[in-house]
């Protein structure tokens, strides 16, 4: 449940620079000796990045953890509210990769340790570019404009399944006496937000709202959504457990709704660039990493398998959208990418159960060792999948 695509003014951050690292060491340039790229070390208290201007184009932060806590990098407009590119999940000790395209402006850096709170942030500018890499041939720009436009249809699509199939599931829900009908209903509508949760994460507001889990909750925050429905049907894990009152039902279900029907409208409106497409793709994998191969998404229901696919899903149609750009600049990347997808479809078929999927308990431990391997071999070339294209 994080955020990684753009949407101007709605994720719920101040931009306030307080505890931020010096970093005018590096300020004309990145490190190496290319103007472009940067080293960022992130620790529990810091967030040292190499350099703070770059001229605009493809920018790459290699990001490590050198403290103690899983944190998260951010590149963000000067507003610190638009998201333009970052990578989470970043454990002690590791390194990661963000590409962004950026062009002339003003923006701001942030770690985030623990993944939490506003971050760690530092001003960082564009300047204008004179090597001529924000233009692109009529042929590159041909390919860039079919991959938005498809991925642009697929994300509406979703968004507007996603709005019918949740209408539907809270009328089960309200109705009291449908409650099996409602469990078999909620991992197939979820799967609609799981294929485009790194767009519906952009929405800073609506995403606590509506997919917040319980042991992400910070101190005094409200559960809403749709983990908070999840729990009331499928109380088993759950000590000394409560119904909630038919009020309560209503109350729950009505809000998922009106907060999944202002997502539809903001996401129909929604238009994207190409280095949002392969950064929501790396982001969905992610996800699974994350979350679902360990089977804490859905803690209550253990139908994490369900959404597992439908990050797989919403990955796979991103890469496939800018396969074609992908092949004429890293066509080695390219083949590698379509036969790591295949052989995790490929486990990940082998746990159907008629039109869905095993719960997560049935699974074994090699079971669960070879999906989150499968998906390991594809997060290291889905990670260069953003440079390929931008």
């Amino acid at each position: 449940m994080r955020k990684t695509l753009l949407v101007a003014g709605l994720v719920l951050a101040a931009p306030v620079l307080a505890a931020c690292t010096d970093n005018t060491a590096g300020a004309d340039g990145g490190s190496g000796g290319d103007a472009r790229s940067f080293t960022v070390s992130a620790s529990d208290d810091a967030c040292e990045v190499s350099g703070t201007t770059a001229p605009a184009g493809a920018l790459t932060f290699e990001v490590t953890n050198t403290g103690s806590e899983v944190t998260e990098f951010y590149v963000l407009g000067s507003d610190g509210l638009r998201i333009l590119g970052e990578v989470e999940n970043i454990g002690p000790g590791i390194s990661r990769s963000l590409t962004v395209k950026a062009p002339e402006g003003d923006y701001v850096t942030a770690c985030k340790p623990g993944m939490k709170g506003d971050g760690i942030r530092a001003a960082f500018s564009v300047t204008a570019s004179d090597d001529g890499q924000e233009e692109l041939s009529a042929s590159d720009q041909q390919l860039v404009d079919e991959a938005l436009a498809g991925y642009r249809l697929y994300v509406r699509d979703q968004s507007a399944q996603l709005l019918e199939k949740t209408a539907e599931f809270v009328e089960l829900y309200k109705a009291g006496d449908q409650d099996d009908a409602a469990r078999a209903l909620y991992p197939v509508a979820r799967q609609h937000w799981e294929r485009i949760e790194t767009v519906a994460e952009s929405f800073g507001d609506l995403d606590p709202k509506m997919d917040l889990r319980e042991a992400d909750l910070e101190p005094g925050q409200e559960w809403t959504g749709w983990h908070r429905i999840e729990k009331d049907l499928w109380p088993a894990r759950a000590e000394k457990y409560r119904a909630m009152t038919p009020a309560q039902r209503a109350q729950y279900a009505d809000d998922l709704l009106a907060n999944t029907q202002t997502l539809d409208t903001e996401i129909q409106q929604l238009d994207y660039t190409i280095d949002q497409v392969a950064n929501g793709s790396r982001g969905l994998l992610e996800e699974v990493a994350k979350g679902k191969v360990t089977g804490e998404e859905e803690y209550w229901s253990r139908t994490d398998l369900y959404d597992f696919q439908a990050n797989v899903d919403g990955a796979r149609v991103g890469y496939e959208g800018v396969q074609p750009i992908v092949e004429k600049n890293d066509p080695d990347l390219a083949a590698t990418l379509t036969s790591r997808f295949a052989e995790l479809q490929t486990l990940l078929d082998a746990q159907r159960v008629g039109d869905g999927f095993k719960t997560y308990d049935q699974l074994t431990p090699a079971e669960v060792k070879a999906l989150s391997d499968a998906v390991n071999a594809l997060s290291d070339p889905l990670g260069r999948l953003t440079a390929a294209v931008v």
